[in-house]
């Protein structure tokens, strides 16, 4: 009895008709691929493992709950180190002065009113000063000639009052003072005695004048 041999079709490889290939990134395979062998012996065509064709759906959905490092090394920073300033000494140094010569103007100021103020106790405004010397103008020890000296405004009052009686008064002016300020200087006198003659001396801040007796009066 002879043998039949009937010969299988080959069967058609199915697509995914909605999906191209050419779309999708695909793993490459890790094992050998098989391709369609014919066995003569047989007549039958036989397949070997078909790819499996993965959707889009399928790729992105791998890994979705995955979050990727955003870590970065920060470069190291060393410590700033403190710059000296170069200008600290000029500073430092015009301060000073400054300091210096406000505290030369406020003693100076200090020293001004603090001589004003003794010259007001002991002299008074207008400046006068008062003295007694026997002179020989109808005077005598027992009664000496009284003698005023006034800073008026800057002009010198000379007052003479010949042994203390008023009806004899003599007035002459010293010299006249020039500036500001000038009224407040006081004024000083005594008598000198010259040869036995008794002169009149006036001083003035530092400065003296000379009045010359003749036995009855003063002169220049």
């Amino acid at each position: 009895m002879g043998t039949t041999y009937t010969r299988k079709p080959p069967q058609p490889v199915q697509y995914d008709v909605e999906d191209s290939d050419n779309l999708y990134v695909t793993r490459m395979p890790s094992s050998t691929r098989r391709y369609t062998s014919y066995d003569a012996t047989t007549g039958v065509r036989t397949t070997g493992q078909n790819t499996t064709l993965r959707r889009r759906s399928s790729l992105t959905s791998q890994n979705t709950n995955a979050v990727p490092s955003t870590a970065v090394a920060l470069p190291r920073t060393e410590p700033p180190v403190a710059r000296r300033n170069k200008h600290f000494p000029l500073i430092a140094l015009s301060i000073g002065m400054l300091i210096t010569i406000l505290l030369l103007i406020g003693i100076s100021y200090f020293q001004s009113w603090w001589q004003g103020y003794q010259d007001d106790v002991a002299y008074g405004y207008p400046r006068t000063y008062q003295f007694d010397a026997e002179v020989g103008h109808n005077d005598s020890s027992a009664n000496p000639t009284h003698f005023i000296l006034t800073n008026l405004k800057g002009r010198i009052e000379i007052i003479e009052i010949p042994g203390g009686d008023n009806a004899h008064l003599r007035a002459f002016y010293g010299p006249t003072l020039l500036g500001n300020g000038q009224d407040r200087l006081p004024v000083k006198g005594w008598i000198r005695d010259d040869q036995g003659k008794r002169d009149l001396v006036i001083s003035i801040a530092g400065q003296q004048q000379v009045y010359i007796n003749d036995g009855t009066a003063f002169h220049p």
